[in-house]
């Protein structure tokens, strides 16, 4: 049987059958907090008083200035000082190419430098986790990573930082990798003991034959042959009790979680450790991960140039879409607002047949959070409870 379709459709059919923006229309409040038009940005944490610290990793060849900053009236202020931000000191006494940031709960501020400059080879001690106190602007805690736990196609990407575990805390670093090893770093601040684990298990590894619609191109991840920006596990982000830990491979659609007290104890091996995973489902294409004082999980997805928030029931949410959404990466909730930067890490040479196609300025930018309402608030179904049948 064939059907014939007819051309003369009424308008408003016509309209009604088509999807009307696509997919693509922009959602959601946006404000711009700041525009680079140097090197793209990656990390973000907010402080409670307002102080606002950037990081600018070093993976292009044409990065100049620092690697950490504070923004101060619209400007990037080297931090914590120009000596130790800016290029020139030894790996070891400065920040070569900050990455993943965050905040522990004494309001310390914590970043994993991944120890790399473009068209430079990795160096020793360049590699470390970093803590600054903001009250005074001083390093108080610099730990070096060194072999084992650093290989050398390690790409530590982001951190947590437990301070209930451990003496002086916790960290918990993703390590992408940009070769076949990603894996999760843990390491004792008191003691600067670091141990690598879960290295071949599937909620750590890239997922083989991924594909994703970037930019409206299709881009598969191919092992040495990047089409996309891809690896093993990036996104993390802790619960507000320290209790739980979610992570995310940077090429897969998948998240997944693990208890902090079985993860911080050194006595559990690989073993204990991957069946104690638990896989919370699908949550879209992201790099950065961020939970809110209330629970909900933040994602960003490179694929729709959006920012999605995952509520504790499992259901997802669009919070934001904007085309100039490329490559959202670091991510940051405060009590009132959700932080996030534009890095244009898709438009890198390396991913574009050697062809550069960013375009400053990249953006930091932020959107209100929505306060959830309480269970009197919701709107009340006066029909509810009544048998079937019952009146008024």
């Amino acid at each position: 049987m064939s059907l014939a379709v007819s051309s003369a459709l009424p308008l408003a059919s016509a309209k009604a059958a088509g999807n009307v923006d696509r997919g693509t229309a922009p959602y959601g409040a946006l404000d711009i907090v700041a525009e680079f038009d140097g090197p793209g940005p990656s990390g973000i944490v907010v402080l409670p008083n307002g102080r606002t610290f950037v990081g600018f990793p070093r993976h292009a060849i044409d990065h100049k200035g620092a690697t950490l900053g504070e923004l101060i009236d619209g400007k990037v202020v080297p931090y914590p000082s120009v000596s130790m931000s800016m290029p020139g000191a030894r790996p070891t006494d400065c920040l070569v190419s900050v990455h993943g940031m965050t905040m522990d709960r004494q309001g310390r501020l914590w970043m994993i430098d991944d120890g790399k400059r473009a068209g430079h080879p990795l160096q020793p001690g360049a590699a470390k986790i970093v803590c600054v106190d903001p009250q005074t602007n001083r390093v108080v805690h610099k730990i070096i990573l060194k072999a084992p736990v650093l290989l050398n196609d390690s790409h530590m990407n982001d951190l947590r930082v437990s301070l209930s575990h451990g003496a002086q805390g916790t960290v918990f670093v993703t390590d992408s990798s940009f070769g076949n090893s990603p894996g999760l770093v843990i390491v004792d601040v008191a003691t600067q003991q670091a141990r690598r684990v879960l290295t071949t298990h599937p909620a750590i590894l890239p997922e083989e034959g991924f594909m994703a619609i970037v930019e409206g191109e299709p881009r598969r991840y191919i092992a040495g042959h990047p089409q996309l920006v891809s690896g093993g596990v990036d996104g993390i982000a802790l619960t507000k009790d320290e209790k739980r830990l979610y992570f995310a491979p940077l090429t897969s659609r998948r998240l997944y979680s693990i208890s902090v007290d079985l993860l911080a104890d050194p006595a559990s091996d690989d073993a204990v450790l991957g069946p104690a995973i638990q896989n919370e489902g699908e949550k879209g294409v992201a790099d950065g991960l961020a939970l809110d004082d209330h629970g909900r999980l933040y994602t960003t997805n490179y694929e729709h140039d959006c920012i999605l928030r995952r509520d504790p029931d499992g259901s997802f949410h669009m919070m934001l879409r904007d085309p100039r959404a490329l490559s959202p990466d670091g991510i940051f909730a405060t009590a009132d607002h959700v932080y996030c930067t534009f890095g244009q890490w898709n438009r890198l040479a390396s991913f574009n047949e050697g062809v550069d196609r960013r375009a400053p300025p990249y953006l930091l930018i932020r959107f209100p959070i929505e306060q959830p309402k309480p269970y009197d608030a919701l709107p009340h179904d006066p029909d509810q409870g009544k048998s079937p049948g019952q009146g008024a």
